[in-house]
């Protein structure tokens, strides 16, 4: 790894099938220990259930208000500041349920890879 400094860039946000709009802010093969990306949820929006093979997830929610349902922990409301600690395989959502956008920072170790991604919203009844 060298030292960097990666700006972000507003443009760069994608729109997820899970109903996510995601901006990768550092996930590069130079840094495969962590991933860094800024997600944000519309209001009303709920995400799709899922889980990460093999990657541990964090949010910290940076601005907004949500509701996240993580493995067996019983539904949570979360505002800025919150962590959500989410192990690998762990069935996971979250909820917006204020007013303006939710927008948390997902933080994944090892680095987010588009393979681990799992659906699983027909498993949770969705």
């Amino acid at each position: 790894m060298k030292e960097a400094i990666r700006r972000i860039a507003p443009d760069a946000e994608y729109h997820t099938d899970e109903l996510c709009h995601i901006n990768e802010l550092s996930n590069t093969a130079d840094d495969p220990e962590l991933s860094i990306a800024r997600a944000r949820v519309a209001p009303g929006i709920v995400t799709r259930w899922h889980r990460l093979i093999g990657t541990t997830e964090r949010y910290v929610i940076v601005e907004g208000q949500g509701r996240v349902e993580v493995g067996g922990l019983a539904p949570q409301d979360v505002g800025p500041g919150d962590a959500v600690i989410i192990p690998p395989m762990c069935p996971q959502r979250i909820a917006n349920t204020g007013s303006g956008d939710l927008v948390f920072l997902a933080l994944c170790t090892p680095r987010f890879m588009p393979e681990a991604y799992e659906d699983i919203e027909h498993e949770m009844g969705g």
